[in-house]
């Protein structure tokens, strides 16, 4: 299945000048080319060699801005992209529904969907995203769809595009990325979710324009995603900015990553929810039934909150500690808890933060899971205009 006919599948200009010019007006723009050599950190004359070809592309667009006219002289003129020239896909998997959006290549959300998960193999998992792929492109007329991008909690490869392991999809070693290609026929990015979520955040929302930040995810999970030296992280293996499983209370909770105590064995809803069963003798449906419970004042409920609360700003403090970032948003469907553990997330980072560490700019973002299907899709931007990725 070819969902959309393609005129290309790679960026005009594979270069890294080409790629740092044409992210920087992407999530800075528009500017004016001495403003994206700035930026960018490239000379004037790179800049204009880099966006001679994109221009011809119809890439980017150059023009005068009326509103940006100086007190003398002719109007400045602006490089921005052309947001209509191509479109892309992304997936937000989940353990029980797929979110997909389609995005321009400024990655606006025009369309989304959800559906239902009722099973989690692989094959059902790729037929359902095979389905909302054909869906989407429906939608997008003559323009081209030219990638895909699929985001997965979980240990996640996104060179081999490949899931090593997804706890919450019960996966082992699946080779999403190939097997996706061939069922949509489209180039494919697999990335771990909240990675993904990273790096819209980083182009288009709260860690725009900063070198150095992390975007903690609380929910079924507890995931980070790390923004260094203006690069997401992923490490060696992939597994960059794990603090759901950093080790916050030795004799706690066995996780299901075998170890005790770990952020994500306290304050994962699972987590919570198991506890509160076994301070209170009921037995909870979800997440949700739990929240209930605390916020009725039943008698325990609300310190497994607390709890759960001061796990995760030590682990904040954790990330803050090693990598001295800017700022920390926090986001994910466990702020639907906000309140009851707010306080203890702020006075358990303040107090394992050390020295100046504990000055990061500390956030929260909800955000639903289309803006997490957003982040797939920058991923597969992200990856069609790169050329070191």
């Amino acid at each position: 299945m070819r969902p959309t006919p393609r005129a290309e599948t790679t960026f005009p200009v594979n270069t890294p000048a080409a790629s740092q010019v044409f992210t920087t007006v992407l999530s800075q723009g528009p500017l004016a080319r001495l403003e994206v050599a700035r930026r960018a950190g490239l000379s004037p004359a790179a800049v204009t060699k880099a966006v001679r070809p994109l221009i011809e592309a119809g890439y980017l667009v150059e023009g005068a801005d009326d509103e940006a006219r100086p007190a003398l002289g002719r109007p400045a003129n602006l490089v921005r992209v052309d947001g209509g020239r191509a479109l892309f896909i992304g997936v937000k998997v989940t353990g029980d529904e797929i979110i997909a959006v389609l995005t321009d290549l400024c990655c606006r959300i025009r369309v989304a969907r959800r559906v239902p998960l009722p099973d989690r193999a692989p094959k059902a998992v790729l037929a359902s995203i095979a389905d909302l792929v054909q869906d989407l492109s429906t939608e997008a007329a003559d323009v081209p769809v030219l990638g895909l991008g699929i985001a997965v909690s979980g240990d996640v490869d996104r060179t081999e595009g490949a899931v090593r392991y997804s706890p919450f999809l019960d996966w082992h070693d699946v080779p999403l990325a190939e097997l996706a290609a061939m069922t949509t026929g489209l180039p494919v990015t697999v990335d771990n979710d909240v990675r993904a979520l990273t790096v819209a955040e980083q182009w288009f929302g709260a860690g725009a324009g900063l070198s150095d930040f992390a975007v903690v995810t609380v929910g079924a999970g507890i995931g980070c995603g790390l923004v260094v030296h203006g690069r997401a992280v992923a490490g060696a293996h992939g597994v960059a900015g794990e603090i759901g499983h950093v080790t916050v209370d030795p004799d706690g909770p066995l996780c299901h990553c075998g170890n005790r105590g770990c952020v994500e064995a306290i304050a994962g809803e699972a987590a919570i929810v198991r506890r509160i069963e076994e301070i209170t003798g009921v037995e909870l449906a979800d997440a949700a039934e739990a929240l209930t419970l605390a916020r009725r004042g039943v008698a325990g409920a609300r310190e497994v909150y607390a709890r759960a609360g001061e796990a995760i700003g030590r682990g904040i403090a954790t990330v803050a500690n090693l990598l001295g970032p800017e700022r920390v948003i926090i986001s994910g469907e466990g702020l639907a808890a906000y309140d009851l553990f707010a306080e203890q997330i702020r006075d358990a980072f303040v107090a394992a933060a050390f020295g100046s560490a504990a000055q990061c700019d500390v956030q929260t973002r909800p955000l639903p899971f289309e803006e997490w299907a957003r982040g797939a899709a920058a991923t597969a931007i992200q990856s069609f205009i790169r050329a070191d990725i």
